[in-house]
């Protein structure tokens, strides 16, 4: 069996990334979806979907040093959920019980131009930003 997730959306806030105790990189997005639709009495409403993605090795360094709050980015990978196959749940501050939608990262791909704030000294020799994570040399 086979399964894959394809998202296209913007950081919801600046990557998180941590090493596990055996060395191994791990960077957390935080990934917002968009949908614009009309309703069944016409009007038109938005919709977001966040998900939370894990990005492993030296993927995760790049994404870690490349990415920030607002960037558009593509990301393949794999759903993860609870033993019985469901969404993760959670619990919020006003006691209600939400779902978290998890994806463990295979690719990660930088969408989009870089804001104007950012200098093209981060990239030297380059004119532009690299387009994925598995671009950068290591």
């Amino acid at each position: 069996m086979f399964q894959k997730v394809i998202l296209v959306g913007n950081l919801g806030r600046d990557p998180e990334m941590r090493y596990t105790p055996g060395g191994q990189a791990v960077t957390n997005l935080s990934v917002a979806t968009n949908r614009r639709y009309t309703d069944s009495s016409g009007e038109q409403r938005d919709e977001t979907v966040w998900f939370r993605v894990s990005v492993w090795g030296k993927q995760a360094e790049a994404t870690n040093q490349y990415l920030s709050k607002g960037r558009q980015v593509l990301v393949e990978g794999r759903l993860i959920a609870d033993e019985n196959g469901n969404p993760k749940t959670f619990s919020r501050q006003d006691g209600t019980t939400g779902a978290a939608f998890e994806v463990s990262a295979q690719t990660v791909r930088f969408l989009g131009g870089r804001s104007d704030a950012e200098s093209m000294d981060e990239f030297p020799g380059s004119s532009s930003m690299p387009e994925s994570a598995d671009d950068i040399p290591f």
